[in-house]
């Protein structure tokens, strides 16, 4: 017999459900927020099988992707599943776990997010999603910051790894959103110079997070002017907005030759087609141009974890919505000016606080 202690992380699991509670769509028509309702006896997930784990969320944290993906038409949702709950990121714990997948124990806290909408969303009680999508979630760190890790915190890491080197110039255009802040401090952990361009009211909270330099695009007339006045001193560029639509097209006055135009994300799906499309010869871009697509990795979720546990990330959490405003989360999310991440809390949970607002570990 085992002399070791019980780990306080790890908690009986309940019986495997065959109801939950779900925010449920089958269409999308005037926006995915105005198509939820709320089952409080919708179908569970199946019992996993291979490499599946059974997961009882606690909290969630939402994206662009929750809705602009099943927003983009029939297709879509045909290919998602219908009726389906939104939601990527998770945290939660392990219920039942499919044979290939049995590293995983039950009761175990963990957090990851699924490769792209599915019908088992995170916006329920239980997600299903395959073992490489999830990590242990480290001794010390909260429920609500373990839940944002899945996109934002993967794409943000993905965005710089393999493409900068200790003491690089880096730019970020849109940097206070929800991978933005994660960017800012992941890109100082790996040695770069930062500079963020956000408005005014977020230039306290870039600054805060380790940006060295921060420009207020609500006080440039002309931002890409301003960029070009610097001449060509860019290592990396990250944009998470599109605008000015310029930006990539005059990038070779400020980005250097060898350095990539990296669009993290965009308001505009016409953005990237354009910017992709419109060859050097006739006045596009003249630097490598990179549209990111996340894609869940294993071993980033493990070193995102290691530096929230170590506290040199932190996690900028704009507000926290309880299961019955998932609408109203939706809503704010839509918006566009969210200062970090917005997290939903689905379950209870007695193994591991919860954190309200601003920045956690």
């Amino acid at each position: 017999m085992s002399n070791q202690p019980p780990n306080p992380d790890i908690l009986p699991p309940p019986p495997h459900p065959s109801t939950m509670k779900a925010w449920l769509y089958s269409n999308t028509s005037g926006g995915l927020e105005n198509n939820l309702h709320l089952d409080p006896a919708a179908r569970a997930p199946p019992a996993p099988q291979g490499s599946q784990v059974l997961i009882q969320v606690l909290s969630a944290s939402i994206n662009p992707a929750d809705y602009k993906v099943p927003e983009l038409g029939l297709p879509a949702r045909l290919y998602i599943g219908t009726p389906a709950s939104p939601g990527i990121d998770f945290c939660g714990r392990v219920v039942t776990t499919g044979p290939l997948a049995r590293h995983f124990r039950e009761g175990e806290l963990v957090c990851g997010a699924a490769a792209h909408p599915i019908k088992f969303g995170s916006l329920a009680e239980y997600t299903l999603v395959t073992a490489d999508q999830i990590a242990v979630v480290p001794e010390g760190v909260k429920v609500d910051s373990a839940a944002t890790l899945g996109i934002a915190g993967q794409t943000a890491l993905q965005s710089l790894e393999g493409y900068v080197n200790a003491g690089d110039k880096v730019l970020i255009n849109g940097a206070s959103g929800g991978c933005g802040t994660f960017e800012i401090q992941i890109a100082k952990q790996m040695g770069c110079h930062v500079t963020a361009i956000c408005s005014t009211r977020n230039m306290e909270l870039c600054l805060r997070l380790g940006a060295d330099e921060v420009l207020d695009y609500t006080a440039e007339k002309d931002l890409v002017g301003t960029l070009k006045t610097r001449g060509v001193v860019f290592d990396h560029i990250l944009d998470h907005i599109g605008t000015p639509a310029e930006m990539y097209y005059e990038c070779h006055h400020f980005l250097k030759e060898g350095g990539v135009f990296v669009q993290v994300g965009a308001s505009s799906m016409t953005t990237q087609a354009g910017r992709l499309a419109w060859p050097a010869f006739l006045g596009g871009g003249r630097r490598r141009y990179v549209v990111l697509m996340y894609k869940p990795v294993q071993r980033h979720l493990v070193q995102l974890g290691e530096w929230l546990q170590e506290g040199v990330v932190k996690v900028q959490v704009d507000s926290v919505f309880e299961f019955e405003d998932v609408v109203k989360a939706f809503e704010k999310l839509r918006l566009g000016r969210t200062r970090g991440k917005i997290v939903v809390h689905v379950g209870k949970d007695k193994g591991n606080n919860y954190e309200p607002f601003g920045i956690g570990m």
